[in-house]
């Protein structure tokens, strides 16, 4: 065989094996498409996005810009501006920002927060937005659930705080951070916001929560003061998801949650970019967008 032709079949094979790698993922995503949950590279803070299909969107936090509108516009369809459900897990920049930016722009339906006030420019602009929506609001305590759908296997449930938090002013408010557990069929998700292992002790502590999760997104982008080994090995999962950004001056994720984390495949936004996990109920898979 000449050179030009080995050349002109080696390109054939490669598009050709491309092609049934593509094929193969989107045969995936499309046996999956019951539950989708992306994990936002948005820098160092929080977004994520829940779409259950039939069901609409739930936004977990927006991150510390603007940056989130570009991704919903990825992710939702474009005549689809309405999100059935708003959760701030605590009102700090790098979770609050984004989200008042999706407030001005697409219709929510729900908002669930914890009712904790901040004395920031950041947080007078959300009380703003937020009398402006129109939308119901509800401040978030320990077991209640939003179901979104008609099967009883698949609700949210809210793990913390623990009592009620309207009106409490903190200067710091990572520990008063929604904590929740996402069950869907035979899998389930832990969303932890910036919680420390103080809190994590906490739950420890109660006998009647089940904390265990196949995918945990890690507290406090990886910070050294969460994810305790203890916690770690009660949540047991098999990944977890560091939000996190690039060349930080925290140093997040702390070498100290990577030792802890050993073990389970971790998915990090500073290096993989989006992260998008699909569930059928029976069965859970994860891939990153860089």
């Amino acid at each position: 065989m000449l050179k030009s032709q080995k050349a002109v079949f080696y390109i054939l094979a490669f598009l050709f094996l491309s092609n049934v790698l593509a094929l193969i993922i989107a045969f995936e995503q499309n046996r999956f498409k019951n539950l989708e949950v992306d994990f936002f590279n948005v820098g160092q803070g929080d977004s994520i996005l829940i779409n259950v299909s039939g069901s609409g969107q739930i936004l977990i936090d927006g991150g510390p810009s603007s940056l989130i509108l570009e991704k919903l516009g990825k992710k939702m369809p474009f005549w689809d501006r309405t999100i059935e459900l708003f959760i701030l897990t605590h009102p700090e920049k790098d979770h609050l920002t984004g989200l008042i930016e999706v407030l001005k722009r697409y219709q929510v339906q729900n908002i669930l927060w914890t009712g904790v006030v901040r004395d920031t420019s950041e947080f007078k602009e959300w009380e703003k937005v937020i009398a402006e929506e129109g939308a119901n609001i509800y401040c978030a305590r320990f077991g209640q659930k939003v179901f979104f759908s008609k099967r009883a296997e698949n609700y949210l449930e809210v793990l913390y705080p623990l009592q009620d938090l309207k009106g409490v002013q903190k200067e710091d408010s990572n520990n008063t951070s929604i904590v929740s557990r996402l069950v869907f069929g035979q899998k389930s998700f832990l969303f932890t916001g910036d919680i420390s292992q103080e809190i994590e002790s906490e739950l420890l502590r109660l006998e009647s929560v089940d904390l265990k999760a196949d995918i945990l997104k890690v507290a406090h982008h990886g910070s050294k003061f969460s994810s305790s080994a203890d916690f770690i090995s009660k949540v047991l999962p098999s990944i977890a998801v560091i939000q996190v950004g690039q060349n930080n001056s925290y140093g997040h994720p702390a070498p100290e949650v990577l030792q802890t984390l050993e073990g389970v495949n971790i998915f990090r936004t500073d290096e993989s970019g989006d992260i998008s996990c699909f569930s059928d109920e029976q069965e859970v898979f994860c891939q990153s967008f860089k």
